[in-house]
């Protein structure tokens, strides 16, 4: 709706529209008449209550946006009993969403396996469910049969009676692959992980390359720590290094 009475304002703060911040500026400012009335101080106001560091950016933006487009386009009115619901109805949703979010970690740091699995650098709440979800309770004869159905484990790709080295397979599943993923690129800030990382760079691999094959290194500690109910350690050579 914001899109066809006044594109400059939608593409302030439907970029931001995620943030709570947006939705309440629209339940009590829905119209650009409306932001207009209220004033830039009072705008700034309910922004600074949900966005301590960005409502000053915000704030201007909105009124150079309104500032370029004084034409009142049809419909404007109808959009401001509107756009207030819509704007409540996210807010709800979001609120729900939260309160999900909310009990499944709950759930996720009551499970058994919960500090074994966080002991791991960068395996956080999100992953350590990704990896309960996807993973425990799957039976994995080696540790190279989790990295293939993580679609971690590297492909020869064949064309013709070529042979053009080892990719990262498409296969897999996805979802427990980017968690991997996202959880060793988080996992640079740990030393040992760095170091593996660089290592693998040195060898003239690229920067998501080098990140797979981090994934995969860390897959087949997973691995061996659910195999063994284990927590993580450090390997002795890498401690005495």
């Amino acid at each position: 709706l914001l899109t066809q009475i006044h594109p400059g304002l939608e593409a302030v703060i439907g970029a931001h529209l995620d943030h709570p911040a947006m939705t309440a500026l629209l339940v009590k400012y829905p119209t650009p008449k409306a932001l207009r009335r209220a004033g830039k101080h009072r705008v700034e106001t309910l922004l600074a209550k949900h966005a301590p560091r960005a409502w000053k950016r915000w704030a201007t933006a909105i009124f150079a946006a309104l500032d370029e487009q004084t034409v009142v386009v049809a419909g404007t009115d109808a959009a401001g009993i509107v756009l207030p619901q819509l704007a409540t109805a996210l807010a709800q949703t979001r609120s729900s969403r939260d309160e999900v979010f909310a009990r499944i970690e709950e759930l996720v740091e009551s499970h058994p396996l919960f500090e074994l699995l966080t002991s791991m650098p960068a395996v956080g709440v999100r992953t350590a469910a990704r990896i309960l979800t996807e993973v425990v309770g799957k039976d994995f004869a080696t540790a190279g049969h989790l990295a293939s159905y993580a679609g971690l484990a590297p492909v020869t790709w064949r064309s013709g009676t070529s042979i053009r080295g080892d990719h990262s397979s498409r296969r897999g599943n996805k979802v427990l692959k980017r968690a991997l993923f996202l959880s060793a690129f988080a996992a640079l800030k740990d030393p040992l992980s760095r170091t593996y990382y660089d290592r693998k760079r040195a060898q003239g691999k690229k920067h998501n390359q080098a990140l797979i094959a981090l994934a995969r290194r860390r897959c087949n500690v997973l691995f061996a720590m659910l195999r063994d109910g284990s927590y993580f350690h450090v390997p002795m050579e890498a401690t005495a290094a």
